[in-house]
């Protein structure tokens, strides 16, 4: 699938002092990933100068936002609403009718919680969707999620005005500057 535009993660939900590298993970999972934005919610805000600072050394596009109001940026989003959660339908069984949606330039919303989701957001969501019916992370749901809709094209995504770039390598690590 070409890249769309708008194709954003809604972080629903905070718990400080529990949720900060969670919180901003999410975030880097969805820029690494192929989304365009996040989305973080209240006491998530803090989590944003570390996600604007990691697109800004490593590349964009990338949009970091803040809302005090995530049920309302459900409530009014102007196009289609993935909820991930483990009690939703399994992603195999859903993943192309929601790849044909956002093929035809439909906005995506991704919603990814934190803390109990209010019964609303599943109602609202045009899918509820599982990544397996288990317990386990969000980042991962999320993870597997946008792997799943790009069906991997988005693991060739090239960044632009990259302060950094790390040079895939069989052993050890580089990291250098771009070639201009």
């Amino acid at each position: 699938m070409d890249h769309t535009p708008d194709i954003t993660v809604l972080r629903l939900g905070h718990r400080p002092g529990r949720d900060e590298r969670i919180t901003t993970h999410v975030g880097l999972t969805a820029r690494a990933l192929g989304a365009d934005r996040v989305i973080f919610a209240g006491d998530a805000a803090s989590r944003a100068d570390t996600v604007e600072d990691i697109t800004d050394r490593f590349g964009g596009p990338f949009e970091v936002e803040t809302t005090d109001s995530p049920l309302g940026v459900v409530r009014n989003w102007d196009g289609t609403v993935v909820h991930l959660t483990m009690y939703g339908l399994p992603i195999q069984e859903i993943e192309s009718e929601i790849r044909e949606v956002v093929e035809a330039n439909n906005p995506l919303l991704i919603v990814v919680g934190a803390e109990k989701v209010p019964f609303s957001v599943y109602e609202k969501a045009d899918w509820n969707v599982a990544v397996t019916n288990q317990p386990h992370s969000e980042i991962a749901s999320l993870a597997v999620f946008l792997d799943r809709l790009f069906e991997g094209d988005e693991l060739d995504r090239e960044f632009e005005n990259a302060e950094r770039v790390v040079v895939p390598k069989d052993t050890g690590k580089l990291v250098k500057e771009p070639e201009k």
